[in-house]
């Protein structure tokens, strides 16, 4: 980039960071009138530069923040390949796609070989189970937590059990000693759902670094944002091969965009019935996809990722003056618990209904709404109970009951770092109002 260039781009970066001044000032919060959202991105000028930045360029694939970003979120946390794909969905679906590869030998997932999973929690936790012909088996979760019965997951261990694949529920770990214990033990594979939960500790460690393979999300709701975004991680190398392939077509050729025979032999293989020689670029041993991001998306996760750590902290602020207002006023609602040995990055405030309550769930969550206080349901309540699954093989491991019971009684409210004091405290005195009525 020549001298020119630079200044021309340093002018418009001013410009940007003007026009973000412009538009900062945001309106004073008043109680029942102002909006309070769940959960929403949170920028500044840096991120609106970075985009801008990315822009110029025009390259518009994975190019220079895609690397950039790669390089330094694995060093965030501590592992070792890090590739981004263009959502959390999508981290998931290569996550399981990629233990189906040949290149896995024996230990690769056929057809009929069964997944350890819940029935509470996001669709896309479950679809690609069955996007890739397998039958998950369906464990209860725990109240307080809302994790997997994890004490359950040894009797639901069959002779086709190769794989467990569960979220951190709302930021809160799974309770990761059972888990890894019975990996190890039966030789597992364990993808960790981790699109809730980025920055979250257990035993003082960052989840997203237990399994084999672990997926983040960056959409606007989650920890840090690139609009659209996910990622996969991994300590192993043939599998952040393989997980490459399945996201760029399942090409055989580990050549970055823009850039050609990497290996020094893109000319010279060999591979199944293809003539010698043929274009490596153009060799597929998986049947893949095109799940790549582009450069624009990680140029605004490269900005997010400096603030991440003080986004942690907001969180986890939140929650606890949540915690500590509400904490009195539990007669008749189950408060969150953090799982033991976790610290939880939490990604939002859960809040179930007790079955002899004098109220019921809609009572709070229609209070809440008319004074402008999003809430959610957690996600898809029991899947097993959604049409899109009403013909799913699967198997299941005693009841579902309080997986139910978190479909009918359950809600919770944000915790992310837009949230102000004066928010919070409205939230808890609106809350606090329902219950003593």
């Amino acid at each position: 980039m020549d001298e020119n260039e630079k200044k021309i781009r340093e002018k418009i970066f001013q410009n940007v960071s003007e026009l973000f001044k412009l538009r900062e000032q945001q309106p004073a919060f008043v109680p029942g009138t102002s909006p309070i959202p769940y959960a929403g991105r949170i920028y500044d000028a840096d991120e609106m530069i970075a985009l801008v930045d990315a822009s110029l360029d025009f390259w518009l694939t994975s190019g220079r923040f895609a690397e950039q970003f790669e390089r330094e979120f694995a060093a965030f946390l501590g592992m070792e390949h890090c590739l981004l794909t263009n959502s959390g969905s999508s981290a998931n679906l290569l996550a399981v796609s990629a233990l189906t590869s040949s290149k896995l030998g024996h230990r690769a997932l056929k057809t009929g070989d069964e997944v350890i999973t819940t029935a509470c929690g996001f669709p896309t936790t479950l679809n690609p189970i069955l996007q890739n012909n397998l039958i998950p088996v369906f464990l209860d979760v725990e109240l307080g937590t809302y994790n997997i019965q994890a004490d359950l997951i040894e009797e639901a261990i069959s002779d086709k059990t190769k794989a467990i694949f569960i979220p951190h529920t709302l930021g809160n770990p799974a309770n990761l000693d059972t888990i890894m214990k019975l990996v190890r033990k039966y030789n597992l594979w364990y993808i960790e759902d981790n699109c809730d939960a980025l920055g979250s500790r257990y035993r003082g460690k960052f989840t997203g670094t237990f399994g084999q393979i672990s997926t983040f999300s960056f959409y606007p709701a989650h920890h840090m944002t690139m609009g659209e975004g996910g990622a996969v991680l991994t300590n192993d190398p043939i599998l952040k091969k393989i997980i490459a392939s399945f996201r760029d077509w399942g090409r055989d050729c580990w050549c970055d965009p823009g850039h050609d025979n990497s290996c020094k032999k893109r000319f010279n293989w060999q591979f199944g019935e293809l003539p010698q020689g043929y274009d490596h670029k153009y060799v597929y041993s998986h049947i893949g996809y095109n799940l790549k991001v582009t450069d624009l998306q990680a140029a605004i996760g490269v900005a997010q990722l400096k603030k991440l750590p003080a986004f942690i902290e907001k969180r986890k602020k939140n929650f606890n003056l949540l915690y500590q207002g509400l904490k009195k006023r539990n007669t008749n609602v189950i408060l969150p618990q953090a799982t033991t040995n976790s610290e939880p990055s939490w990604f939002g405030f859960p809040i179930l209904v007790k079955e002899d309550a004098p109220f019921n769930r809609g009572e709070i969550v229609e209070s809440l709404e008319k004074n402008k206080i999003a809430t959610r349901m957690l996600f898809g309540g029991n899947l097993i109970k959604q049409p899109a699954y009403s013909n799913m093989n699967y198997r299941q491991i005693g009841t579902l009951e309080n997986t139910d019971l978190v479909m009918n009684n359950l809600f919770w409210i944000g915790v992310y770092p837009g949230l102000t004091s004066d928010m919070v405290q409205f939230i808890i005195e609106t809350i606090s109002k329902t219950l003593k009525g």
